[in-house]
């Protein structure tokens, strides 16, 4: 089927190459995957009466509130709560993004998982049942 020797030594330097470059991606991906396993996103409110920490899948597993926040009405202080919620899943997505950049480059795979990521926080923070702000109807 070949040639020559030459055809069949390139064709499987080619082959090899091919083979070197899966495995090598395949190192970053998983060492990407480690680290932004790792990764939480905060956020303070502007009157830094309420700061939100969000875990790498975007779950809610830190709010702390100042003791003034007795001060204000409910509704303020939930509003104030959703919203430096969302601030911490753009906190995550930054996040993600550099860490990404970092491991891949600007490779297409990277940029898919960022917007993975962003995608998958939109629909966590804004479904159907919630209006622009984030706040449930």
């Amino acid at each position: 089927m070949w040639a020559d020797e030459d055809a069949l030594d390139a064709a499987a330097r080619r082959l090899d190459d091919w083979e070197a470059t899966f495995a090598g991606q395949a190192q970053r991906a998983a060492a990407l995957a480690t680290r932004v396993q790792q990764l939480t996103g905060t956020a303070h409110s502007t009157d830094r009466l309420v700061t939100a920490t969000v875990d790498a899948s975007g779950h809610l597993i830190d709010l702390r509130l100042d003791d003034t926040v007795r001060r204000h009405p409910a509704a303020h202080t939930a509003r104030q709560i959703l919203q430096t919620t969302s601030a911490a899943y753009a906190d995550l997505v930054r996040r993600v993004t550099e860490t990404t950049r970092d491991t891949l480059g600007n490779d297409p795979a990277g940029q898919a998982v960022v917007e993975s990521y962003r995608q998958r926080l939109a629909a966590d923070q804004g479904g159907p049942d919630r209006d622009d702000t984030g706040a449930a109807r």
